[in-house]
């Protein structure tokens, strides 16, 4: 039941962050559904390449393929200036992060991989689709960026590999931590530490 519901949660916020990133960039209404659908799968994909699961297990998610549909419609649909306000709250890429983050690592939990591979799993399944729509966007992703994002979904991995969140109630309090840490940190700014290299000049 928290496996389901947590990636419904998740391809409904991601589908959402990449319908409106595409309207952004000003993509055409089949650009649209490409990136909102890239964006809801493509971090699910990936992990199920590294860590071994057929790829065909991607396109039995029907019902899931029909809520993302739906939810990329649903924004197509609403007036430009409503778009425009739920791209400035940015919490649906903090609800697909937090939701497919501990998704990923239940995933990876569930056939007994090691505690590096269900972080790996919690990182790439919480972060993978907000990357390529980046890319696909031609925008800096913002896994790379100073501010605090791949490493709550890292956390909410090694949380579940310790065993120390197994219970139904225990993952819905995992995905809500994350989904606040997430929020907090975007909201009051807080940054990892990063280091540049400037060019030098010659005189």
């Amino acid at each position: 039941m928290v496996w389901d519901v947590l990636n419904a949660i998740g391809t409904m916020a991601f589908a959402m962050s990449g319908a409106i990133i595409a309207m952004e960039v000003k993509y055409d209404i089949i650009g649209t559904y490409v990136l909102g659908l890239i964006t809801a799968f493509g971090g699910g994909a990936i992990r199920n390449l590294f860590i071994g699961i057929p790829i065909i297990e991607l396109w039995q998610q029907t019902f899931l393929f029909i809520i993302a549909i739906i939810t990329i419609t649903i924004i197509l649909l609403l007036p430009n200036s409503t778009v425009h306000k739920l791209k400035e709250w940015s919490i649906f890429d903090a609800i697909g992060l937090s939701a497919f983050a501990v998704q990923g690592a239940m995933h990876a939990h569930s056939i007994n991989l090691p505690l590096i591979a269900i972080m790996f799993s919690a990182a790439i399944t919480g972060a993978g689709g907000g990357i390529i729509r980046d890319v696909l966007a031609q925008q800096k992703p913002i896994v790379f960026r100073q501010q605090i994002y791949l490493l709550w979904a890292i956390l909410a991995g090694f949380i579940i590999g310790m065993g120390w969140a197994a219970e139904a109630y225990q993952l819905y309090s995992l995905f809500i931590a994350i989904l606040l840490l997430r929020i907090t940190s975007h909201r009051f700014g807080w940054r990892l530490p990063s280091k540049s290299v400037n060019k030098l000049q010659e005189n």
